[in-house]
């Protein structure tokens, strides 16, 4: 690996670790905070959600000014004003200026996330992409793990604002290292033209749709403003000379079935840790720390599974690899809704992590790959759109299933949803595709200009 891939590889790593680490660590900071600004539950809730809609509706867009003007530049932009943001927010003197600030946080993190894929897709040949990803994903788990005991330590010790401050040297370091990394310029990125009404329109409709998610049942209003936006979106983009979505993107089955395979996979996880998390600490009556205990096996397992999965997909291809990891995602989840002692419920969760790890190195893989290296923003933002609603349908539908008919029924529905996103799979590319042996790939496709 030459030098310049291991600083991309790094970067790229980074800046998902930290954008990781700071979902997580949230959770914890959130009661500390709510007592010492004085702040209501309403408000204390805005400072996630005004987060996850600013990132949730830029994604795409952000993505598509990466392929423009190059996805370093605009990976630096989002590390700067990340670290920004979060120094911002830790100086913040009321839950006012923090929902403010989450909202600016959110605006930059919508620039870095898709760019952490893009720098991947133009630094490294297709055939060479598992590996990295496989560690990307394997930081983003032991970063979503550790995010919550981190936070518990800063916040018992210094103080919520220091949680926030954490962000502030690795994000500046990150962003003044990626501008000192020169990077390929691509002929063909240069004809783009940024799709602005599209992007509002898009914006719009997945703002509303979060916000629908986030405010169930009492979304009415949000679901008026999502669907118009949503078939304005749809038909512009069948009538603009420049789309947003470029049409080998949209068009490709692969990269099709890939995201609705990750919508299902993390609407299941994530309705799943939080219908069981529910559960382990209002029924069997355990604190928040014994339940995080008890969620480390899935967090070790996502990090094993990771590289491990780059290993399969060579060999048998993102078909059966997926399609596999999707039943033991159901599996785990099956587990889960019976299981009430120590060893059942680490044993799903471990069922768990291994699955979605495997599945989100899979599908990852596939949408980078299929992506010409002029779309790989747009086939990232694609992909971090996905993994950000599916997380908030599937805590939205656990928590709806839950309260009307119990733990039991609300798992087995999620474990249904796993189920069908495992058809999903069957577009995928089999093992001739995956493999390291399918013919090379030349000019800008491979990550590297062709001579001329």
């Amino acid at each position: 690996m030459t030098a310049r891939r291991r600083l991309v590889l790094a970067g790229s790593v980074a800046g998902a670790a930290i954008v990781a680490l700071d979902g997580t660590v949230l959770t914890v900071v959130q009661p500390t905070l709510q007592r010492e600004l004085g702040a209501s539950l309403a408000q204390v809730q805005w400072t996630s959600t005004a987060y996850l809609v600013a990132v949730a509706s830029l994604l795409v867009s952000a993505g598509r000014i990466g392929d423009r003007y190059g996805h370093q530049r605009v990976f630096a932009l989002g590390m700067l004003g990340f670290g920004a943001a979060s120094a911002g927010i830790g100086l913040a003197s009321g839950v006012g200026w923090v929902i403010g600030l989450r909202v600016v946080q959110g605006v930059f993190g919508a620039l870095l996330q898709p760019a952490t894929l893009g720098m991947l897709r133009a630094a490294f040949p297709p055939d060479r992409l598992g590996m990295p990803i496989a560690v990307r994903t394997s930081v983003i788990g032991i970063a979503a793990a550790a995010g919550p005991l981190v936070g518990g330590v800063l916040v018992t010790a210094v103080g919520w604002r220091a949680v926030f401050f954490l962000h502030v040297v690795p994000s500046f370091v990150c962003g003044v290292l990626a501008l000192t990394v020169r990077e390929p310029e691509h002929k063909a990125a240069k004809g783009i033209r940024f799709d602005l009404p599209g992007a509002l329109l898009l914006a719009l409709a997945l703002a509303a749709l979060i916000q629908a998610l986030v405010d169930l049942p009492g979304s009415a209003g949000a679901l008026v403003v999502s669907v118009p936006a949503g078939v304005g979106f749809v038909c512009h983009e069948r009538r603009t000379a420049h789309p947003l979505l470029p049409p080998d993107v949209v068009g490709s089955a692969a990269i099709r079935g890939a995201l609705g395979m990750l919508l299902a996979a993390s609407a299941a996880f994530s309705g799943t840790l939080f219908v069981v998390t529910y559960f382990l600490q209002d029924a069997v009556g355990l604190s928040p720390f014994q339940s995080a205990l008890r969620g480390l096996p899935l967090a070790g397992a996502m990090v094993l599974a990771a590289p491990g999965c780059a290993v399969v997909l060579r060999r048998v291809g993102a078909r059966r690899t997926a399609g596999v990891a999707m039943v033991v995602v159901a599996s785990g989840v099956l587990v889960l809704s019976r299981a009430s002692g120590t060893v059942a419920v680490c044993g799903g969760f471990a069922l768990l992590g291994a699955g979605f790890g495997t599945v989100m190195v899979a599908a990852t893989q596939v949408v980078v790959r299929e992506a010409a290296v002029e779309a790989a923003g747009v086939a990232g933002g694609l992909k971090q759109t996905v993994v950000n609603v599916g997380p908030t349908l599937g805590v939205a539908a656990g928590s709806a299933l839950m309260a009307a008919s119990g733990r039991e029924w609300a798992l087995g529905v999620l474990a249904a949803v796993a189920l069908t996103g495992a058809l999903a799979c069957l577009v995928l590319p089999g093992r001739t595709v995956a493999s390291l042996t399918h013919p090379p790939v030349t000019g800008d496709r491979a990550g590297v200009p062709a001579r001329r």
